[in-house]
């Protein structure tokens, strides 16, 4: 095991202590879900969530967490990674199906350390980080393996899609196969449910056959695939890898915990992002549509991980982490009028947004062996990029200083609630590559062009980011614009030596010159 065991000697007899085992980790992440969507974070909800609740009462809700961006692509690499994605080459905007990774092979992931680590590793869902797929989508060869994917970046199991259903090369792929390749064709249909689209049979043979029956361009799909079984396909094989991989190797292995390696799980569900496709049964259920049906199936097979849990005795030592990538889709402001539920929660903006509903996100952690005082709420600022700094500690392992640059652990929240968290301060980032600075209560948003308005927010006493303080305290501007620049000069937010990042200086840093990005990003000795 990775933690050894404490011995404690008396003169007679010799006693024993506890043997602390290493956490099994799950981490479930749901996709466009916001803050307001869980209904223990927004007792107004028009729908329940009592999976997630349970979560949430049995261990710790944080109302001030945060995805390390507002989009897809760059919240991935940032939870995976603990780096913050605009330090590659990707600064804005989020990738296709179809690219090189943005996550290097000799990068550290949370997948690659637990993986050192002596944990048994797997993912299940979306991807969305690139993927090298074989041949041209005229000229595929499918029966050559998928390269530069999960398998590369620490997961010794994968099963799942590359990347949003609107993004295509849509099949079951397993490892590096899909059982039925993509050699088909399709496009967005309308749905029935909800203003978005469905991706559903009947397909097409070619990507002109496509075009003049749907009238728009196609993208690959297999024969088999069908969008609205994706969370009842990622839950079953989630459930079918954690059967494998706890149960004993041989008829008489032992059954116990310590017989076994621990596992990582990281689960990416497709909701509830578009297509908003909830299966018949839940039709009717909670009171907003459509899109608080898939939220309800969603905590259903969030439930079905749990019941999982209970039923083989892992419960206990098992650390289960529920967040979500990015704040909700643009039909948030539809919900509001035709139903009244707010999937932003209080707060100003959604997807995309610098705001805080683009990114501050739910986040509900359970660990019944090692979380202190369970069902409590958590205030202090953490970030999904924290999570790889929390497990290293959890596991003894110290980062490197090339890896997880901005990740700062939070572990002392889960197992000492008299400790003060002190985060160091944290980067907000919106799609279009828009920069903001969140330190204690202080929020600072950079112009989203050169002379264009910057904002000063107090979110202590103004969390819907309603009151500009720019222009009456600007001295508190000021000190939070010379960290934003250190951070992102530096290559780093938490301490150690400076890191390069993937590139030199670009545009979105208007309010600075690249000579000035250069020399910030010298150690201070070479200043």
């Amino acid at each position: 095991m990775i933690w050894s065991c404490l011995l404690l000697l008396a003169p007679a007899p010799v006693a024993v202590a506890a043997k602390p085992v290493a956490p099994n980790i799950i981490v479930i992440y749901t996709d466009d879900q916001g803050f307001g969507d869980v209904r223990y974070l927004n007792p107004k909800a028009k729908f329940k969530t009592p999976n997630m609740d349970r979560i949430a009462a049995e261990g710790i809700a944080f109302t001030n967490a945060h995805s390390s961006d507002s989009v897809c692509t760059p919240s991935r690499y940032g939870l995976l990674t603990g780096r913050y994605s605009w330090r590659t080459t990707m600064k804005q905007g989020v990738m296709g199906a179809e690219g090189k990774c943005l996550i290097p092979d000799q990068r550290m992931t949370l997948a690659s350390l637990l993986r050192d680590s002596g944990y048994d590793t797997a993912m299940v869902g979306k991807w969305h980080l690139g993927m090298d797929f074989p041949g041209t989508p005229e000229d595929r060869d499918w029966s050559l393996p998928v390269q530069d994917m999960p398998l590369d970046k620490g997961f010794d199991h994968f099963y799942g899609i590359p990347a949003s259903l609107n993004y295509g090369i849509l099949a079951w792929f397993e490892g590096r196969h899909a059982a039925v390749p993509p050699q088909l064709w399709t496009a967005k249909k309308p749905n029935a449910r909800h203003s978005d689209y469905r991706i559903m049979p009947p397909y097409q043979a070619t990507a002109a056959e496509t075009r003049q029956t749907l009238g728009k361009p196609g993208f690959e799909v297999a024969a088999d695939f069908i969008d609205n079984q994706c969370l009842t396909r990622f839950t079953d094989k989630a459930i079918a890898w954690l059967d494998q991989t706890t149960q004993p190797t041989g008829e008489t292995a032992p059954q116990d915990s310590e017989s076994r390696k621990p596992f990582f799980l990281y689960l990416p569900f497709t909701s509830p992002h578009y297509p908003v496709c909830p299966l018949p049964e839940f039709w009717g259920q909670g009171e907003c549509g459509g899109y608080g049906e898939f939220v309800i199936e969603t905590d259903h097979h969030i439930g079905r991980i749990l019941d999982y849990l209970d039923q083989k005795n892992l419960t206990e030592e098992t650390l289960v982490i529920l967040t979500s990538d990015n704040g909700p889709e643009n039909s948030w402001k539809g919900r509001i009028k035709q139903f009244q539920h707010h999937s932003n929660g209080p707060y100003r903006g959604g997807k995309r947004d610098i705001y805080e509903g683009g990114h501050r996100v739910p986040m509900l952690i359970r660990w019944p062996a090692g979380i202190s005082n369970p069902g409590r709420t958590c205030d202090d600022l953490v970030g999904q990029i924290d999570l790889l700094a929390t497990v290293a500690e959890l596991i003894g392992t110290p980062l490197p200083a090339n890896a997880g640059e901005d990740s700062h652990s939070f572990a002392s929240i889960l197992t000492d609630p008299d400790k003060p968290h002190a985060r160091v301060p944290l980067i907000n980032h919106g799609v279009s590559g828009r920069f903001a600075i969140t330190d204690k209560n202080w929020k600072l948003v950079q112009a989203s062009k050169p002379n264009g308005q910057v904002e000063l927010y107090d979110l202590a006493s103004d969390e819907g980011e309603t009151k500009n303080l720019i222009d009456s305290h600007p001295q508190v501007a000021e000190q939070l614009q010379e960290k934003l620049n250190r951070i992102i000069c530096q290559g780093r937010s938490t301490a150690g030596p400076a890191q390069a990042n993937d590139t030199g200086y670009w545009n979105h840093l208007h309010w600075m010159s690249a000579q000035q990005y250069d020399l910030l990003s010298l150690p201070e000795s070479q200043r």
